[in-house]
């Protein structure tokens, strides 16, 4: 059984996650120091109102938690999840970075896929290297182990050669590189549509298609 396991990950193209034969029920969310705190907050909107998706741990690291409150003007630390999506939340359950225990950091707990939004190239850096001393990279790390699919949104530009490296490195052992690039060619009106856009296609890419994606038809 070990065999066919490996040798279906070792025969997958570069990057290829095995996609849940279901849509996801359980997701994790994590978002890090990197700047596009919108997308997440679109992401985190669109998950909420999902009926397909029962449950989310969301975990925000030290460094988003500063970049969340800088570019959306939140106040303070506290029930950041009902300041982001305006109301408090049954579904998403905020777990700590520095839980290391927590429910997402064991492979026996049943969580189908996660998703890093946006995923700073010292995560990208953590993750591809097997450092785990967080909750996020651990999560990430549980993902990769058990072939569950683990989406992350790197967003740094210019790139150099070291983080050339570590997506190549992330890719190779299974993860998705979902780049924080929005689409142009639908004229988003607003950030927000180009951020809700893309959060479409992050969850349309783990089974999970948004009824008001928008759909090139040529």
């Amino acid at each position: 059984m070990l065999n066919l396991r490996l040798k279906a990950r070792l025969g997958s193209p570069l990057g290829s996650t095995h996609l849940p034969d279901q849509p996801p029920h359980n997701l994790t969310i994590a978002t890090t120091g990197a700047s596009g705190a919108l997308f997440l907050k679109n992401l985190l909107l669109t998950v909420e109102h999902d009926e397909r998706i029962a449950t989310v741990n969301f975990i925000a690291s030290d460094s988003a938690l500063r970049v969340i409150a800088e570019e959306l003007e939140l106040k303070g630390r506290s029930k950041l999840v009902g300041q982001l999506l305006g109301k408090a939340s049954r579904k998403i359950k905020e777990q700590s970075n520095a839980n290391i225990g927590a429910n997402v950091a064991s492979g026996s707990y049943p969580a189908d896929a996660m998703i890093v939004i946006p995923c700073s190239v010292g995560t990208l850096a953590r993750i591809a290297n097997g450092i785990a001393s967080h909750l996020i990279e651990r999560a990430a790390d549980v993902c990769l182990k058990e072939t569950r699919p683990l989406v992350l949104c790197v967003r740094e530009t210019p790139l150099n050669k070291i983080h050339i490296r570590n997506m190549y490195r992330a890719a190779d052992a299974g993860a998705t590189i979902f780049p924080l690039i929005p689409a142009y060619y639908f004229r988003p009106a607003t950030l927000d549509q180009m951020a809700q856009e893309f959060a479409n296609r992050v969850l349309a890419h783990l089974g999970l298609p948004q009824a008001d994606a928008y759909r090139w038809k040529g």
